[in-house]
């Protein structure tokens, strides 16, 4: 039996669907060894090519194309999720300048969604932990922040405003569903496993939408913080039909963030094929 190693985070929506995969609920030759780490740790081990296979921020994606394809299932896109600016003390993105922003990750495409926004945002990041942002806003350690994941269900609550949706901003910009984050396998797998890999894992969230109590105990597990509420607010904005297949809308989308971000000299100009096969 082949063994694999496979990140992807403790997110709802990633446990979600990787959780008939990882506990045997499908039919498969293909053993996975599963990682559980948020997803700035899983840019960084891609970076350095330890993971077989790894949920990804297309930013951090787009930095790695010549080691890993992107797979067609598994991924975080849609409308309406974007990452959210948000601040206690400031009421417009005008006010940011030369201020304080704590944001996710370097590579995450939060971050790169506000450099595409205004480049000039990027000269006085803090970086931290995602969960961190929304109690460092509030505690005045910094001027704004960039928020992900679940963060934007709770900030109200935190006392803090919201300055930005990058989602709708990238909505308007493109007509597209915003790309957040996808999952990549090594080139060097072969096109033939990487083909099973990307049909184990469409069949994996295939059995979560259709037995959706099942995984309800491993996704706890691992969101020990969050509501049920929460839970459910995240799985149902970030997993949808482009989780099981991209389609033509979801590749438009990565291809033009990427296109955008090469343009701006953010990302290196790769001729390389999203995919390892067609």
């Amino acid at each position: 039996m082949t063994s694999l190693s496979l990140g992807y985070s403790p997110c709802p929506n990633d446990t979600f669907i990787f959780y008939a995969l990882v506990h045997g609920r499908i039919d498969t030759d293909l053993r996975f060894r599963e990682m559980l780490e948020d997803v700035e740790t899983l840019n960084r081990k891609a970076g350095c090519a330890e993971l077989d296979i790894t949920k990804i921020s297309f930013h951090a994606f787009g930095h790695l194309r010549e080691t890993y394809c992107l797979l067609r299932s598994g991924g975080a896109l849609g409308k309406g999720c974007g990452p959210l600016v948000v601040s206690k003390k400031y009421e417009r993105m005008e006010n940011l300048c030369g201020r304080k922003i704590a944001i996710p990750g370097k590579l995450t495409t939060a971050f790169l969604l506000l450099q595409l926004f205004d480049p000039s945002l990027k000269e006085r990041v803090l970086i931290m932990p995602f969960h961190r942002i929304i109690d460092a806003v509030r505690n005045n350690e910094a001027d704004a922040g960039l928020i992900i994941h679940e963060s934007r269900f709770t900030y109200e609550n935190a006392g803090l405003r919201k300055l930005l949706d990058l989602g709708e901003w990238w909505e308007r910009e493109t007509g597209l569903p915003i790309p957040l984050g996808g999952i990549i396998a090594k080139r060097g797998l072969g096109k033939d496993l990487i083909k099973k890999i990307e049909t184990d894992i469409r069949k994996s969230l295939e059995y979560a939408f259709a037995n959706s109590a099942e995984p309800t105990a491993y996704i706890k597990k691992h969101s020990q913080e969050l509501a049920d509420s929460v839970i459910e607010q995240h799985i149902g904005l970030y997993v949808n039909d482009y989780s099981l297949d991209l389609g033509d809308a979801g590749i438009r989308a990565v291809e033009g963030l990427f296109r955008m971000s090469e343009e701006k000299g953010i990302l290196k100009r790769s001729s390389l094929p999203l995919f390892a096969f067609d």
